[in-house]
């Protein structure tokens, strides 16, 4: 790419925000070239905006702190600046679809790191090694919204990139029936142990809204396109339990699978391994050069030595056994503010631009 595209980051003094920034510090693509937040940021540098709160384990980018923070709510002033926005605003639902559409009406594409739009239904939800079809739905966003290279992409929830890919890459067996429980880590909630000192040495059984989405975001990625929106799919039957545990970034999932064609164990592993996406065959920046790696020890994956595998960009897989009441049960990992947050909305962005999707203004 002979120029790069410049970026916005709608929320980047959250904990998504840093990350975004963090990832694009040396992007061969995109440049960070304006930073927005609420009222009480807008004005400052992004350093003196930040305090105390720069979350990331690596140093705050020098290039964006003295960026003066710009108003989120100044839609027409931050997107004249920039080809595109990376959204990860701390808002209610309705004033994030809000402000997102307001955004795109601005011709400006959003890709967004939000819930509040994973189920408009012109809207795509998109891991993009499992279905970049869905991107077409786009035709159909902007004749809704009026614009012409405006538009919304969203990512899903982080807690489903840890079992997702494994049952989407076996998908020629039919899986039919899934339990899965995930053991979720506090950086999913935007903290650190310092925000939240009770999370150490505990374990809390529950999460708002998560299991919902943890039961019902990979029916949509399994969806088809019909007549400009997508229809999500019948099956499979996908029951969860999310638990919140004092790890600092790192989801880990235990998941029971039935099949319909029950696979072999050398199946299974033949399929995790060789399964690859568009990201992979078009090479882009971000995209792991093996997406699933399955780990033969039985005390792997674990957070501590697996969370980075590809940069945290991959997705690691254990413990692959047969079942007393299901087929097959394995253990999987991802990591949540990474793959399954701002990084892979990167990927998203990438795949955008390749697709020409996302051009400069």
């Amino acid at each position: 790419m002979d120029k790069k595209l410049k970026v916005g980051i709608l929320g980047g003094t959250g904990m998504v925000g840093q990350r975004f920034l963090s990832l694009l510090e040396n992007h061969p693509w995109f440049e960070v070239a304006a930073i927005a937040a609420s009222p009480r940021s807008a004005g400052k540098t992004y350093e003196d905006a930040i305090g105390g709160r720069w979350k990331m384990q690596t140093p705050m980018p020098e290039k964006v702190r003295k960026m003066i923070v710009q108003d989120v709510s100044d839609v027409a002033g931050v997107a004249s600046g920039v080809d595109f926005v990376f959204s990860a605003v701390d808002m209610t639902k309705e004033e994030i679809k809000k402000i997102e559409e307001a955004y795109a009406k601005t011709e400006t594409p959003v890709v967004s790191n939000n819930s509040a739009h994973r189920w408009t239904p012109d809207v795509p939800m998109v891991v993009p090694e499992l279905n970049p079809e869905h991107l077409e739905v786009i035709a159909s966003q902007k004749k809704r919204l009026g614009t012409e290279r405006g538009f919304i992409v969203v990512k899903p929830n982080c807690s489903i990139q840890s079992y997702t890919p494994a049952l989407h890459a076996l998908k020629e067996f039919g899986p039919k029936e899934v339990v899965a429980t995930t053991y979720q880590a506090i950086s999913g909630a935007g903290k650190t142990f310092k925000d939240w000192p009770e999370m150490e040495h505990n374990i809390i059984p529950f999460i708002g809204g998560e299991e919902e989405k943890s039961e019902q975001e990979p029916l949509r990625i399994w969806g088809k396109v019909e007549n400009g929106e997508i229809v999500k799919a019948d099956g499979p039957v996908i029951t969860t339990q999310c638990i919140r545990v004092p790890v600092l970034d790192g989801h880990t999932a235990a998941v029971f699978v039935n099949f319909e064609k029950k696979p072999t164990k050398e199946e299974i592993l033949k399929a995790w391994k060789e399964f690859k996406g568009l990201p992979q065959e078009l090479d882009l920046p971000s995209a792991p050069k093996q997406f699933i790696q399955y780990l033969e020890e039985d005390n792997r994956p674990q957070v501590a030595l697996d969370v980075q595998y590809e940069n945290g960009m991959g997705v690691s897989m254990g413990r692959l056994r047969e079942d007393l009441l299901y087929d097959w049960k394995f253990i999987g990992l991802s990591h949540n503010t990474v793959r399954g947050a701002a990084g892979g909305a990167v990927l998203i962005a990438e795949l955008l631009t390749a697709k020409k999707y996302i051009t400069a203004k």
